[in-house]
């Protein structure tokens, strides 16, 4: 028997053209596994593109890739930096550096920053509200000191806090010798980004953050002027008006976390980027030496 009806789609059995361009990519997908990094980041790119994962989630997942491949004393603190209570300090010696500092977690240290004894948590203090220094110990409150190498994997360590609930280490260098700390939320920033807490309050609106001697952190969106004038520079606003965008012109593309450009004076790391613009760029001065000197 005959009809004049045309065949439907489930009686021919063949997928439209559409359906056949989505059929192709999922079985590639599985077909064809990322054999590297670099693969892997692609397809999780070409998914943030597709709109199947936002740019949020984007740059967490770049983080935690960064992560497994970097070491501690790519982003510890050095020694120079670190903060630490002497054995032999009274309270009223030590207390003024805990308050101002706002940290909760102290290394402590008996001849030298050599000499870790220890690792003392502000909240351990608390008592002294009540009781008085009278009679008071440090050596009675302190932690044990976890040390650990520069070369530790930034996973690893990660694992190990989150294991043994540390929040804190000590680095040595290959020598013995302290070469700075490192944190839980060192390592938690390089994935998510800035955490700031209760204490960086008087920072969270400020364009540019000094993080070291020549070290600052500075949002894209600072505008140059503002900049020029913290930096006493004289970087040109007659194109843009904000230091992201001349950062991407230098780049001459829209930059990856980690990516690196020099503009005059400066070195510029971008610390967070999404696949529209940058957010947050690491800064150090004097990276160039003045023409007549190379």
């Amino acid at each position: 028997m005959t009809t004049d009806e045309p065949p439907s789609s489930q009686s021919s059995g063949k997928p439209r053209s559409g359906e056949k361009n989505w059929l192709e990519k999922l079985f590639g997908a599985f077909s064809a596994e990322p054999k590297s990094r670099d693969e892997l980041l692609d397809i999780i790119k070409d998914a943030a593109d597709n709109k199947l994962v936002d740019a949020e989630a984007l740059s967490i997942i770049e983080g935690a890739l960064d992560v497994s491949s970097q070491q501690v004393r790519e982003i510890m603190i050095p020694r120079s930096q670190m903060v630490v209570v002497s054995l032999q300090d009274k309270p009223e010696e030590f207390l003024p550096k805990i308050i101002e500092s706002g940290h909760s977690r102290f290394p402590v240290i008996g001849e030298s920053i050599d000499d870790i004894r220890g690792i003392l948590l502000a909240k351990d203090l608390l008592p002294l509200i009540l009781k008085g220094v009278e009679g008071f110990e440090l050596e009675s409150i302190i932690r044990p000191a976890n040390i650990i190498p520069e070369s530790k994997r930034l996973n690893i360590l990660l694992r190990e806090f989150r294991e043994n609930r540390y929040h804190m280490a000590v680095v040595i260098d290959e020598y013995g010798g302290v070469s700075g700390v490192v944190t839980i939320e060192d390592i938690l920033e390089e994935i998510v980004g800035d955490i700031e807490d209760e204490t960086d309050e008087e920072e969270a609106d400020s364009f540019i953050r000094k993080v070291g001697d020549n070290d600052f952190i500075v949002k894209a969106l600072t505008p140059i002027e503002e900049f020029n004038e913290y930096f006493e520079s004289e970087l040109s606003d007659e194109e843009f008006d904000t230091v992201g965008g001349l950062i991407m012109q230098s780049f001459g593309h829209l930059p990856s976390r980690d990516e690196v450009t020099d503009l005059a004076e400066f070195r510029f790391r971008v610390l967070y980027a999404d696949n529209r613009q940058i957010h947050l760029l690491r800064v150090q001065r004097g990276h160039r030496q003045p023409r007549e000197e190379e």
